[in-house]
């Protein structure tokens, strides 16, 4: 057991979804990403077109071939990760692009048979929280009494301004107001946020993880911005509208928001996968456990770790 956070039983000072459901299950639980076909509010028109300036292909740049059934992609993605890890149970994962965006009738065949396949322990899907209907919350509450169900809400930043330079296409009252819908039916709520975001500060991207510590969340993933070659993001970063992350600045971030996330919030992600022959910036990211190894060891020059400054009253 770690001498410095409770939650873990390695060298991490924070509370990793990795010894959560390990906890949880008894095994190492192994996340399936999943193409439901689904497409995006933002992307047919119905909020915005083109999508979020970051976005390549509305995101899910790992999961299965839409084309295939879901059972079909399970497998695939299963036996590439078997590769890896031969000894596990899973949760399917609808990753790709708004997977609350369709009929509730596609929604339970979709999800239904991910969770019908053998060795599964639960279900989680991406979604933003501007489009969960109250029939869809209802459903999914009746999901979450009988697997386990974790409903990520893509946030990015608390900060409208932001919001709209990066043609987000929902504010964070949109967010709170879904987040609401889940949380009053006791759904766990998993929240993603992005780290270097066009003109965010040191203090903006503090201020993103402080409010959401006072929220009732399950987990978060906290992700770096990635530049991918054919986005808008690329073209603005190009001609010098703004600067990339340090691998030192975004070490510093991390660990600032990790002290002051609540010490049981389960944490998903410190930082992302990037694609060699689609990233542009920042190059470093592409070492991941290069990434994840600096942030473990800047809590150990600080002597800190997750929540040793939360404060639920502030």
């Amino acid at each position: 057991m770690s001498n410095y956070f409770k939650n873990s039983n390695t060298n991490k000072r924070y509370f990793t979804q990795s010894y959560y459901l390990k906890q949880r299950f008894g095994y190492k639980a192994i996340k399936v990403s999943l193409n439901g076909g689904f497409t995006c509010p933002n992307i047919d028109g119905s909020k915005g077109l083109g999508g979020c300036t970051y976005c390549s292909s509305g995101s899910g740049d790992f999961a299965g071939n839409p084309e295939k059934s879901i059972t079909e992609q399970f497998n695939d993605v299963k036996a590439m990760l078997n590769e890896k890890w031969n000894n596990g149970v899973y949760i399917p994962y609808f990753q790709a692009n708004t997977n609350t965006y369709a009929s509730l009738e596609k929604l339970k065949t979709l999800y239904e048979e991910a969770l019908s396949i053998p060795g599964t322990v639960g279900l989680a899907v991406s979604t933003r929280p501007d489009c969960i209907s109250d029939e869809t919350a209802d459903y999914l509450a009746e999901l979450s009494k009988k697997t386990y169900l974790t409903v990520e809400l893509g946030l990015q930043t608390v900060h409208d301004t932001t919001a709209e330079k990066i043609n987000r296409c929902h504010t964070y009252a949109d967010f709170l107001s879904g987040y609401e819908k889940l949380n009053q039916r006791g759904i766990n709520i998993c929240v993603h946020i992005i780290n270097g975001l066009p003109g965010e500060t040191h203090d903006m991207m503090l201020e993103t993880a402080k409010k959401l510590s006072h929220l009732n969340l399950h987990s978060i993933k906290i992700h770096l911005l990635h530049i991918i070659k054919g986005t808008v993001l690329a073209e603005q970063y190009q001609s010098g509208e703004f600067p990339a992350l340090s691998l030192d600045d975004y070490v510093n971030i991390v660990c600032d928001q990790l002290e002051i996330l609540p010490p049981n919030l389960i944490i998903q992600r410190v930082t992302g996968d990037g694609n060699k022959d689609t990233l542009i910036a920042p190059l470093w990211s592409l070492k991941k456990f290069v990434v994840m190894n600096e942030i473990d060891k800047e809590l150990v020059r600080r002597n800190s770790w997750q929540g040793k400054y939360y404060d639920k009253k502030q």
